[in-house]
């Protein structure tokens, strides 16, 4: 009778009302605040393509209830209700799909939705990983808001071998200066603590704008121009090349135009904040190592 005491409490504390099945889960997210949740998350909300990505990639795409616009990896995301863009959120759905957690982007989406959502009584949990690193950081905290540690875990595990085989095949390689082209009207980089610089400096790169303070500056041709990088990498905006990649052939003089070192990594494989950033990485890494191989004797 005395060892089946335990038990006992335990079913009858399943049963009480007011007396939780699982002990409250606390979180620190990517700006620093805590997020507090009385059980892990069933209902979870996404305000960022990326965010989608990693909660799918985390194991808990099943809690998924709304999704940002383009949110389209894996495909089952596609079915996800939408509500609204990044920059544009529907708050009134929003509130109405009565999620658990509510998982932002910094960068994204505007401060004051977050704002009014906080308001609504909503935990939201802001995202904003910085580099490789922090995706698997970013994957294993969505795993503890969803319960899902487990895959979560793996998925982090996976994640940071196969970026550790890339620093070990390219990390110590000759550097290779790069210009990342996020865009040609208004022309834009980005400086050395955007994410895609980690993984320029994965392939053994150096991004000559590094020093810039603004995360996703503007800039002009002049500056591209003293610069001369030896490497061009742009993305555009879909799985195409974009024309304007080739527009740098207007100034032969550029090393990268001189070598023929213009390079196009397709954006969903480098500009979202997702295990699938490797993959870019892998491609990125070997045009960068074609770039070393065409360098005068």
């Amino acid at each position: 009778m005395t060892s089946r005491f335990p038990a006992l409490l335990l079913a009858l504390a399943l049963l009480i009302p007011g007396i939780p099945a699982h002990a409250q889960i606390t979180v620190t997210d990517d700006v620093g605040q805590s997020v507090t949740l009385r059980t892990p998350a069933r209902r979870i909300v996404s305000l960022a393509p990326h965010v989608t990505e990693l909660v799918y990639a985390a194991g808990a795409g099943h809690t998924l209830v709304g999704a940002v616009d383009y949110s389209d990896y894996p495909a089952e995301a596609r079915s996800v209700k939408r509500i609204g863009s990044y920059v544009r959120i529907d708050l009134e759905a929003i509130a109405a799909l009565k999620p658990d957690v509510v998982i932002g982007w910094r960068s994204g989406n505007p401060a004051t939705q977050l704002e009014r959502l906080r308001a609504l009584g909503l935990p939201v949990y802001i995202n904003e990983p910085r580099s490789l690193d922090a995706v698997a950081h970013s994957l294993r905290q969505i795993g503890i808001l969803a319960g899902t540690q487990s895959a979560a875990n793996a998925a982090a595990e996976a994640f940071i071998a196969h970026r550790n085989r890339l620093r070990e095949d390219y990390g110590s390689r000759a550097p290779v200066p790069v210009f990342y082209q996020i865009w040609n009207q208004p022309l834009m980089t980005i400086n050395g603590h955007h994410l895609i610089s980690d993984v320029i400096r994965l392939c053994g790169g150096h991004n000559v704008f590094n020093a810039l303070d603004v995360l996703a500056p503007k800039i002009g041709i002049e500056a591209v121009l003293a610069a001369n990088p030896e490497a061009i990498v742009a993305s555009g905006m879909g799985e195409a090349r974009p024309e304007w990649l080739d527009a740098w052939r207007k100034w032969p003089t550029l090393n990268a135009v001189q070598r023929g070192n213009l390079f196009f990594v397709p954006p969903d494989l480098i500009q979202r904040h997702t295990p699938r950033i490797l993959d870019g990485a892998d491609l990125l890494c070997h045009q960068l190592d074609s770039a070393r191989a065409k360098r005068p004797s």
